[in-house]
């Protein structure tokens, strides 16, 4: 039996073969024999598919998807096919930090969201990617929801664990959620005041040019429509958080 919660790890992969498996490496290395990584293959071409198909590791669960979802409807879909009581996000060409696991399981004993600090190599961070959590301002609500919704906290997909109980509440995604994922699942969190921040690093970002998030400034008509998106998104986490209740 295991000795502490059933870890899902859930990795949404596009052409990554140059990096995944330094990233798949730093995760298992962490898990249990009860654990999972659910990965999800969004029809790449460049042998990613193909090695996914080599792997024999029990606990490694790869799924392929027959035309492109995206990156929000691929990770929606990893989601979807997890089983464990803590759930945590990852991309394909990261490494995880010696620790984390255990960290972050930890950080949720109070909480159903957790958001964590990392660090960065290879590439230059943008302003964004320098600014840190700090612990204790979880509960900020109101605070971190201005925030995300200015663009103004770092909260990545990538850097966020979760139970059982909010991935529930959290799918499906909202049909109008086109990017960031990650803002919607920080979103909801805040919105039924069950985050926490953990100033700890867990895992350290692969800045590169083929990272899903923009890397120079966004025309006003994109920044003015992702807002939209937001504000939809904040509407639609107010009515769940009152049709999915927290767990007593």
């Amino acid at each position: 039996m295991p000795t502490r919660p059933v870890v899902s790890v859930c990795m949404a992969a596009y052409n990554g073969a140059r990096h995944i498996h330094e990233q798949l490496d730093s995760i298992l290395a962490q898990l249990t024999e009860h654990d999972e990584v659910i990965i999800v293959d969004d029809g790449s071409t460049d042998g990613t598919r193909e090695w996914l198909t080599t792997l024999h590791d029990p606990r490694v669960k790869a799924h392929f998807n027959d035309t492109n979802l995206g990156y929000v409807r691929n990770f929606e879909k990893a989601l979807q096919l997890s089983g464990g009581d803590i759930v945590m996000l990852s991309d394909q060409d990261d490494l995880w930090l010696p620790g984390r696991v255990d960290a972050l399981i930890q950080a949720l004993d109070n909480a159903e969201a957790v958001a964590s600090n990392f660090s960065y190599f290879e590439g230059t961070p943008r302003k964004i990617e320098q600014l840190r959590l700090k612990n204790g301002t979880g509960h900020h609500k109101i605070r971190n929801l201005i925030r995300l919704w200015i663009g103004i906290i770092p909260y990545y997909g990538c850097a966020m664990a979760f139970r059982r109980t909010f991935i529930q509440a959290s799918l499906p995604f909202p049909p109008f959620l086109y990017e960031t994922h990650d803002q919607w699942l920080a979103m909801l969190a805040n919105v039924r005041g069950t985050m926490t921040h953990l100033e700890l690093e867990t895992l350290s970002r692969r800045l590169h040019a083929h990272n899903t998030t923009p890397k120079t400034f966004r025309g006003l008509t994109t920044i003015l429509k992702a807002r939209w998106m937001l504000t939809k998104a904040f509407i639609e986490a107010l009515h769940r958080s009152k049709t999915t209740p927290q767990p007593a």
